[in-house]
């Protein structure tokens, strides 16, 4: 059956003590309401409505979907009345699925599990049993059939004794939910029109009310200060850890990785402590990544190892290459098959060809450096004029001397040699020698200024 989820993500988040909405707040390097905007795209919802109030134009700027409506909450009068803002954009046969957009950690499983449940019953809540269950509202049954919610300030001590509770994430057909919205009221002592009402009414009207459960209960913890927030990282990470360890790979420490995007892993990857991986990474077979690393948006190919310290962003590293330790790859860095670069070089907009070696201490921006050429310790491509950025072009087996600085754009030939020390301006022919750099002069019995006073 065709279904649309409503998100209510219009609270401010006092308690967070923050200018960012609550929901922007992010887990796992993604605002938090958006990860569950992606858990519901992925379910092929027919419309995703998103009800707002407070920051609405940073959420604007910020979260993306392709069928998300944004419905605005303009003052918050309780959540029946946060769902009452999209009313007019559902329609009378399809399910509606009401999700809160603080409980960043819902899984599509669960979430598919709740619309099986609805498949045979009128209303599906999604419930959960808690060892302590203070402060929530408790799933009050008639046999298996689900009765009302009761608030924990309201409930008798029989049932305060209840351990299943409300989530606040239920399904149900669009037409009920319209009409039962449209009977809420707002007479208690908060002045607002709840959602868990409906219950009752459903109750009343003897519609079959049944409940489906999540597979761990920090899937549908919501946040409400820091603290909470960090719990739920953790959790996050723990989660996406044991994914990675499941499909081969193996953690030094699994609390001790964080992966802020997706991770594809080959087979017999080693990941050592402190490695954080951003956006879309993927690793090939047999690849090694030493402790204190960063990678963001890169590939790396089969049987590479990058050792500690490195930094690897939008970058592209080959098989058999070897990076750092104290290596940077910036954007638009592609290390070849069998290339390496050793500690503290860095690469912008550059190609390091295939067996090409930057051992040590080298800059090589906006360059391509051939096939088995060796850049030696201390060299840069000088590449910036203050205005412009211009290339330097390096061929196959040339050897760059220590401390060079090639002034792009320049070329050096195939087979060339830059002895150590020199400043290249010009172009530089297969298989020469240049050297530019100023005559030696030795002046005997130099007097040594003496120190003043």
């Amino acid at each position: 059956m065709a279904f649309s989820v409503v998100i209510l993500a219009a609270g401010k988040g006092t308690r967070m003590k923050s200018a960012l909405p609550k929901v922007l707040h992010p887990i796992g390097g993604l605002p938090m309401v958006q990860r569950i905007i992606n858990t519901t795209q992925a379910m092929d919802a027919d419309r995703i409505h998103l009800v707002y109030g407070h920051g609405g134009d940073q959420l604007k700027a910020t979260l993306t979907g392709d069928n998300l409506n944004w419905c605005l909450q303009a003052e918050q009068l309780g959540t029946g009345h946060a769902v009452q803002q999209a009313a007019t954009h559902l329609r009378d046969d399809e399910d509606v699925l009401i999700l809160v957009g603080d409980a960043p950690l819902i899984q599509q499983a669960t979430l598919e599990r709740l619309r099986a449940v609805k498949a045979n019953c009128d209303l599906a809540l999604l419930t959960v049993e808690l060892d302590d269950p203070t402060g929530m509202g408790r799933i009050v049954r008639d046999n298996d059939n689900i009765t009302a919610i009761v608030e924990h300030k309201d409930a008798t001590e029989a049932q305060r004794a209840i351990r299943e509770i409300n989530t606040g994430m239920m399904l149900m057909n669009g037409a009920d939910l319209k009409r039962w919205l449209g009977e809420l009221s707002n007479d208690n002592a908060q002045g607002e029109y709840y959602l868990t009402d409906v219950i009752a009414m459903a109750a009343a009207e003897g519609k079959k009310i049944q409940a489906a459960h999540p597979d761990t209960p920090v899937e549908v913890e919501g946040v409400n200060n820091r603290a909470q927030l960090a719990n739920l990282e953790r959790a996050l990470q723990a989660r996406q850890a044991h994914e990675l360890m499941m499909n081969g790979a193996t953690l030094a420490d699994p609390a001790r990785v964080d992966i802020r995007g997706s991770v594809t892993t080959g087979q017999d990857v080693s990941v050592d402590v402190n490695v954080v991986f951003q956006g879309t990474v993927t690793l090939g077979n047999n690849v090694v990544i030493g402790p204190n690393c960063v990678l963001t948006n890169c590939d790396i190919g089969d049987n590479t190892v990058i050792e500690a310290h490195s930094l690897v962003e939008d970058a592209r590293v080959a098989a058999r290459c070897s990076v750092g330790p104290f290596a940077r790859l910036r954007p638009g860095a592609v290390m070849k098959d069998g290339s390496k670069v050793g500690n503290f070089v860095e690469m912008k907009k550059a190609v390091l060809g295939e067996g090409a070696k930057a051992n040590h201490l080298t800059y090589l921006g906006d360059a391509e450096v051939g096939p088995n050429a060796n850049i030696g310790a201390g060299t840069i491509t000088c590449n910036y004029d203050g205005v412009n950025k211009s290339k330097t072009l390096i061929g196959e087996n040339a050897f760059i001397g220590s401390n060079s600085s090639l002034v792009a754009p320049v070329s050096i030939g195939s087979g060339a040699t830059v002895g150590a020390g020199s400043t290249i301006t010009g172009e530089v022919e297969a298989d020469a020698l240049a050297v530019a750099r100023g005559k030696q002069r030795n002046i005997p019995n130099w007097p040594r200024p003496p120190k003043k006073n």
